[in-house]
């Protein structure tokens, strides 16, 4: 029963603040200079014709 209140403490903590610095570093990723042709290329991958 340790375990868990130990593990439930951290996830209390320490894992929003992780999750919260990851969605930050996907929106910073998502919106950087440059992702757009990237973006539109890989969607269109469904489309080319080999």
């Amino acid at each position: 029963m340790e375990t868990y209140t130990a593990m439930r403490h951290f996830a209390d903590s320490w894992g929003l603040l992780v999750m919260t610095l990851f969605f930050v570093g996907v929106v910073i990723f998502a919106f950087r200079p440059g992702s757009k042709t990237s973006a539109d290329e890989a969607a269109r991958i469904p489309l080319k014709d080999d």
